[in-house]
């Protein structure tokens, strides 16, 4: 398999660990963060194989910089408050904007390609424009905004 598709795979996981913390708030719900496993979010995905380090290195990313990257998402859409984003459509601009414009730990052009891809795989053809238009506007900003 190749790294492109480990990564992929990877931000897959994300998505789904990332909506699993974003919809409990653990200062109100009575519940376990993390109660589905790695392995069952695989099986669920039918996914082999991760990159954990990536998984890691994002998922920490987004509780060192969850303000810094809604408060972007919010100048880049101000339209849109967060409540009116569906929850799959803000992990993905999360992660895109975490690890391509605030992380650097994949170049900015993938970083939205990926989040494209994705947008395709969890939503629909509004979902995806909309992400790109985000994402576009970031690129092409980015002085402005970072």
């Amino acid at each position: 398999m190749s790294s492109n598709n480990i990564k992929h795979n990877s931000r897959v996981i994300l998505i789904q660990r990332m909506f699993e913390q974003d919809f409990f708030n653990p200062e109100t719900d009575r519940v376990n963060l993390n109660q589905f496993s790695e392995a069952s979010l695989k099986e669920f995905s039918d996914i082999k194989e991760v990159d954990n380090k990536f998984i890691s290195e994002v998922l920490k990313g987004t509780n060192n910089h969850k303000k810094k990257v809604d408060d972007l998402i919010l100048k880049l859409a101000p339209e849109w408050p967060l409540d009116n984003i569906a929850k799959i459509d803000l992990q993905i601009l999360r992660i895109a904007i975490l690890e391509g414009f605030i992380l650097n730990i994949t170049p900015e052009k993938v970083a939205i390609n990926e989040a494209i891809e994705l947008a395709k795989e969890f939503s629909n053809d509004q979902t995806r424009k909309f992400i790109s238009g985000v994402l576009g506007n970031l690129y092409t900003n980015k002085e402005k905004y970072l």
